[in-house]
């Protein structure tokens, strides 16, 4: 489970000819986020020393003793754990071949109202940290961690990136584009229907690219052959904004954003 929002901005690349509309540095807009469905409750329930969590690295249950456990494996991690910090918080960590990948902290505020969850991503070498806020819809069950019901998102904030630097940077020519994160990944894909890797993904994504036009391009993604995800992006003529249409083929859903130029 990548952060969203590089997952998006990766996975965007650029067209054109001499001085494309999608060449440069790219700052995400997150007010411009929009999903096509809205989003549903996250229930969790810890109590008798276990973690069930709705939708979550720790789904569908963990022991919550703060020990490695094996879970499903997915591109991003095979083994969970999970640990009362207090009568308030929970941590959880995600794992792949034993490299911590993944840690949410998860703090209900003290009237039991707000769940504000904090999930720290080291899966490259500089570390990502995004906030969301959730309100509470169904109380805890007698007994139960606070932590324990059902909570709606309502809020993100910026995820924490490198300071005064672009979130993603491309470049493109008459034969591809290429495009790459303060954080090492990138990929060079050519314009010829072939799948070419994300460099420094440990979740190996490979990608494909088509241009549509001077100001369009569709984007292709795969892992273990395939296609995970669809995203599709229309430059302003003027080359300081780009939307973006993310299709998840794994969750069948899909949302859109806004790329505006860094200047």
């Amino acid at each position: 489970m990548k952060i969203l929002t590089l997952t998006l901005l990766l996975l965007t690349p650029a067209a054109s000819f001499s001085q494309s509309p999608f060449d440069g540095g790219w700052i995400f807009d997150e007010n411009s986020f929009q999903q096509s469905e809205k989003p549903k409750p996250v229930t969790y329930l810890v109590a008798n020393g276990t973690l069930r969590c709705s939708d979550c690295f720790a789904s569908p249950e963990i022991t919550a003793d703060g020990r490695d456990q094996k879970v499903h494996e997915t591109a991003y991690w095979d083994t969970v754990s999970a640990r009362l910090v207090d009568a308030y918080t929970v941590e959880i960590i995600a794992r792949k071949a034993g490299k911590t990948m993944y840690t949410e902290t998860d703090t209900v505020s003290p009237d039991g109202s707000t769940l504000t969850k904090v999930v720290k991503d080291t899966t490259e070498a500089q570390p990502v940290t995004s906030e969301t806020l959730s309100q509470r819809v169904k109380p805890a069950p007698s007994g139960s961690h606070i932590l324990s019901g059902s909570w709606l998102f309502y809020k993100k904030s910026t995820s924490k990136v490198v300071p005064n630097v672009p979130a993603i940077s491309y470049r493109c020519t008459a034969d591809g584009f290429s495009a790459w994160t303060p954080l090492g990944e990138r990929y060079d894909a050519k314009f010829d229907g072939k799948d070419y890797p994300v460099e420094d993904d440990p979740g190996h994504t490979m990608t494909s690219v088509k241009l549509l036009s001077p100001s369009e391009v569709e984007i292709t993604s795969k892992r273990n052959g395939k296609v995970v995800s669809v995203l599709h992006l229309s430059a302003k003529p003027d080359g300081k904004s780009i939307h973006g249409v993310f299709e998840n083929k794994e969750t069948n859903t899909s949302s859109s954003y806004e790329l505006r130029k860094l200047q």
